[in-house]
């Protein structure tokens, strides 16, 4: 079972990093996964959690180390109240005060330049530094950024420049707290993409329409849904016809007609006339909710290039820290009369050396991928599914409702006989090949018993004139029944069977989508794509040479299908890209599953990957958005590592002040931040 925790004001990687192993210590938490965009701590917990019992345990562990962070349960987020800047620094300014009246006093009365009172303003000044430092030490953490910088500081103190320790570490708080403006700025952005939540539900109860929470919405309730109104859980119109604004589900602008009848999902926007529908399901059961929870819990997955920077940050610390020693003490052994030089330089370096930048931007790097792609129908449900996409080389794609639209139409069959028999069976079964059987047929459907459903086969049942079988060839031969027609034509073909004798069969077509075509002869240039489907050679050929001329497998069981999807030979991740029950399957073992969000529930929740339309094309921009958040992690990555460097290594030669190392540790992250939403508003965001 997951829960979340809301951790606020943590904003420390490294030290979410070490809260998620200490969590994990819990005997009642399984495993723990930090939502650095939503701040939200997903524990998977075991029967013996008790949340308002645990939750004072829970955040003892966090203050122990890392201080300023409001842990609290989730329900419980929108009643904080945020404290200000001044409120929340007010030791800080309160050391400033008493630093200044050192500097009076040495100005004005010839005191001695190191004198109590800048220490002690340093004290104060420096406190959440200190603190922070020996939580740090108190867990056996002996290297993070904080201790950098008080050694830093510290350093700078002793050698009596007591105005760049102060300067440091003032220029410090206040770009951290600038850093963590951007940073919050830079999530409510994301999730303004994602604003999905709806905040309530007009419903019918005891002779009128009263305003509940969608939560307390059962199955079966009547709601009300007025113009600009969310539609709150999945259900029926039963009264009135409108438009609905789907592009918050799909991120496609134009609007879908609805009508009586009609299920519609939960999510899109009305923007038409009032309508009145029943629901189908509860809230957390609900579209939505799904997608809400696929968006939060996205961060759980993380990308190779994340978990590469949190293994990068472990051993970069402590060895920046080894290497200031060293330029610290190899100096002076050969030149001891400019050892304050030397420590000077070794604080420098060590101010410039903390790994910000990388640990905070390349996480929000991909939330932000993810969020861009939620703005336009597709929901990852792992950053680390962004990244494989770029390693993508084969894809296998189902056919109906994939390739083709999935409308099947009777396009001719042996006889009315034929027809009728097949329509009179077909009744009992909610396929789509089957419903189309049944609505070709405008006579009286025989009824049958004892009807037995075969997936992947067909259907049988007995009539009154005996056993009726309707289904694959193999279906009827399995069947001890001998097939007269020789070869299967184009199409889906129904073969039929009454009471032991062969009597024709239905063939059935379905359009082949035009994005698919489109979509197909751009994406089989750069990868292998390969059709697998159950329908004969004839209909496989037909639909493959039509979408570009691509490989397919013909007349497979669902079993078959995941064999031979098992069989395609990659050099990088496979991908399956599909939609129905039968899919499911695929969709699970493939490395990245992507379901087409107008199909199956089951697909859907077995998927890595959500196109929220049946659009192809869509997942055209799904390699394109992978693409670009890669391509700007990895910009981070260089930029960040590449100015730390530089600004090292004039750091050994005394070219660096401690203002512009501050700048090379702060300003590069709020660079990096920067940079990152360039995946929301750059141009070519705006363009797909």
């Amino acid at each position: 079972m997951i829960k979340k925790i809301v951790m606020k004001n943590l904003t420390c990687p490294t030290c979410t990093r070490k809260i998620e192993k200490a969590l994990v210590k819990l005997p009642y938490v399984e495993s723990a996964t930090f939502n650095f965009t939503n701040e939200t701590m997903l524990l998977e917990v075991t029967d013996e959690y008790r949340e308002n019992q645990h939750i004072s345990d829970i955040r003892d562990l966090v203050n122990r180390i890392e201080s300023g962070v409001d842990t609290y349960i989730y329900e419980r987020r929108h009643a904080i109240i945020k404290v200000g800047f001044f409120r929340s620094n007010w030791i800080i300014f309160l050391g400033l005060a008493i630093f200044l009246s050192g500097e009076l006093l040495v100005h004005y009365y010839n005191l001695v330049r190191v004198n109590p009172l800048y220490w002690a303003g340093y004290f104060l000044i420096a406190h959440k530094i200190g603190l922070a430092t020996i939580r740090g030490l108190s867990t056996k953490q002996f290297f993070n950024e904080n201790m950098l910088m008080l050694i830093a500081t510290m350093a700078a103190m002793s050698i009596g420049k007591p105005y760049e320790a102060i300067a440091v570490i003032i220029f410090y708080t206040l770009g951290e707290h600038l850093q963590h403006r951007a940073v919050e700025q830079s999530k409510k952005e994301i999730n303004s993409l994602m604003d999905l939540h709806i905040d309530y539900a007009n419903v019918y109860e005891n002779g009128e329409w009263i305003i509940k929470d969608p939560m307390s919405i059962k199955k079966n309730d009547l709601l009300l849904v007025k113009n600009g109104e969310k539609i709150p859980v999945d259900g029926i119109i039963i009264k009135g016809k409108t438009s609905l604004n789907t592009s918050a589900l799909t991120g496609e602008s134009k609007l879908q007609d609805v009508h009586e009848g009609q299920f519609i999902l939960s999510g899109n926007i009305n923007v038409g006339n009032v309508i009145e529908l029943r629901a189908a399901k509860e809230y957390q059961d609900s579209t939505i909710s799904k997608i809400i929870d696929m968006i939060e819990n996205a961060a759980a997955k993380r990308s190779k290039t994340e978990n590469f920077i949190t293994k990068f940050a472990k051993y970069y610390t402590p060895f920046v820290t080894v290497a200031a020693l060293l330029m610290f003490a190899i100096p002076s052994y050969f030149d001891p009369g400019n050892i304050e030089e030397y420590i000077f330089r070794a604080a420098t370096f060590l101010v410039i050396s903390c790994p910000c930048a990388l640990v905070l931007s390349i996480p929000l790097s991909y939330f932000a991928g993810i969020g861009a792609s939620a703005r336009k129908g597709i929901l990852f449900k792992g950053s680390n599914f962004l990244d494989m996409m770029h390693e993508v080389d084969i894809i296998g794609i189902d056919k109906t409702g994939t390739l083709t639209h999935g409308n099947f139409v009777v396009d001719g069959y042996t006889s009315y006989e034929t027809l009728a028999v097949a329509a009179s069976i077909e009744k009992y079964s909610n396929h789509p090949i089957a419903q189309s059987v049944v609505w070709a047929f405008d006579g009286k459907l025989e009824p049958l018993d004892d009807v037995q459903e075969l997936p992947g086969f067909g259907i049988k049942g007995i009539s009154k004139d005996g056993v009726v079988l309707a289904g694959s060839r193999k279906f009827l031969q399995r069947e001890k029944i001998t097939v007269s027609d020789e070869k299967d034509t184009a199409g889906t073909n129904v073969f039929v069977a009454k009471n032991g004798e062969y009597i024709g069969r239905i063939v059935i077509k379905d359009q082949i989508k035009d994005s698919s075509k489109l979509v197909i002869r751009k994406l089989r240039k750069r990868y292998r794509i390969v059709m697998l489907t159950g329908d004969n050679k004839a209909t496989a050929s037909e639909v493959a040479y039509e979408v570009g001329g691509i490989e397919f497998r013909h007349s497979l069981l669902p079993d078959e299908k995941v064999k031979e999807f098992e069989n395609l030979v990659s050099k990088g991740p496979k991908m399956y890209i599909g939609d129905g029950i039968n899919d499911a399957p695929l969709l699970k073992i493939a490395d990245i599953g992507i379901a087409m969000g107008t199909g199956s529930e089951l697909a859907i929740d077995v998927a890595d990957i959500v196109i929220m339309d049946d659009n192809l094309s869509t997942v055209e921009k799904a390699f394109t958005l992978a693409n670009r958040t890669r391509a700007i992690a990895i910009q981070n990555i260089v930029l960040s590592l590449g100015i730390k460097f530089l600004f090292l290594a004039l750091a050994g030669f005394g070219q660096v002040t401690m203002l512009q190392a501050i700048f090379a540790d702060v300003g590069i992250t709020m660079i990096a931040v920067l940079n990152a939403l360039r995946l929301i508003y750059g141009k070519k965001a705006k363009r797909l």
